[in-house]
Parts: structure tokens; sequence; C-alpha cells
């Protein structure tokens, strides 16, 4: 397949870029700083681009089978990131009339888990808080995909790890799997190369956690 990704220099994106080359595919990197791509190989085309503007992005993803972003903020401070730069990528989709795209978003986004233990729930409730405005942000950036034209699948992982692949992980559509505490970013990679070609998650989001 032909892939391109966003946000290709930050955690997840550069797994999906390396994982998709690995498995033959062809992936265009579309990057703010083409020094900060720590990944090569045979099929890759690293894209230089402004995330503002969307005939700039238009070429990155005509043609394309699938877009992945890992596109977000990196911190509080960063809050509203994430709807601001998808926001021009859909544009940018819509107008190359490319249909597939998956984008990181977050746990907390999804719904609670029934049978949640009262402890994660509690967890749950004091990380809303304390990191509320990058929720909010990505609440508004899974509106923004809803009311797009895109064939879009929100994936929603718990906390980050710099763990290996395992494959090893468990994934609710619509929903969120029970005290999903964490996973690696790589196998959030995993979860996303895999859901790219499952019909079922087709304008869902998607809970993903071990």
């Amino acid at each position: 397949m032909k892939l391109t990704v966003f946000g290709a220099t930050g955690g997840i994106g550069q797994e999906i870029v390396r994982q998709g080359l690995a498995a033959g595919h062809e992936v265009t990197a579309v990057v703010r700083d083409p020094a900060r791509l720590t990944v090569s190989g045979t099929g890759l085309e690293v894209f230089r681009a402004d995330l503002a503007d969307p005939e700039a992005l238009r070429p990155a993803v005509a043609g394309r089978d699938v877009v992945f972003s890992g596109l977000g903020a990196r911190s509080r401070k960063d809050a509203g990131t994430a709807t601001r730069v998808t926001v021009p990528v859909l544009r940018a989709l819509e107008a190359a009339e490319v249909r597939r795209l998956l984008v990181v978003s977050a746990a907390p986004v999804g719904p609670v888990p029934e049978g949640e233990p009262l402890l994660d729930r509690a967890v749950r409730a004091l990380i809303g808080t304390l990191l509320k405005d990058i929720y909010t942000d990505l609440t508004a950036m899974e509106a923004e995909l809803a009311h797009s034209a895109t064939d879009w699948t929100a994936v929603r992982p718990p906390k980050l790890t710099d763990g290996p692949m395992t494959g090893t992980y468990r994934t609710v559509v619509g929903g969120t799997p029970r005290s999903g505490r964490t996973i690696s970013r790589a196998d959030v990679a995993h979860a996303m190369l895999a859901m790219a070609g499952d019909p079922a998650t087709v304008k869902q989001g998607v809970g993903v956690a071990y």
C-alpha cells in the first residue's frame, strides 16, 4: 500500500513509518524538520511541508491508500494543537479524494468502561482534570473528524511508554479496554496499521491498551 504519515518525527509516527516500511509499504513521511526523522529505508519519501496550508499538503496525500496522523500536543502549553493541525490535513484529504484516515487521540476522550474498578476511575478522573485542556482539544479534533468526508478512525491509547512492539494488546471498537493503563508507542503504531484495513473501525473511536 501507499501510506502517508503526519507527525512522522513523533514517537508513534516514527513507529508507523518504521513498521510500514518493514511490511513492504511505500511510505511518505510528512515532516517540518527532516533532520528529526531517524528512520530510513527503501520505499521512504520525506515530504517537508507547512502543516497550516491544505494546498501544500495535498501532494503528500494524493493517490495514497491510507493516511496516518500522530499530530497533537506534546504538553499542556500546546493544547489546541491537535485540532489546529488536523483540520488542514482533513481539507487536503477531501481535496485529493483520499478517504482512509487514522489519527491518535487518547483514552480519556472515550467512554468509561463498564465495570471499571474504582481506583482506575479515580485515576482517570484525576488525569482528566490535570490535562483537561489537552482532552478538550482532542474532543474537538474528533468532532472535526466526524464532520469530515473521510473514513476516519480515532485510536485512543492510555499512558504511552517506549517499550517494544509486542503485538499483544486489547482493542475495543467504540469503547475503552477495562483497566487499560499503558501501551507502548510501538504497539499503538502496530494497532493502527492493523486497523487500516478493518472496516469495523471506520468512523469509530477505538480504545487500545494492554
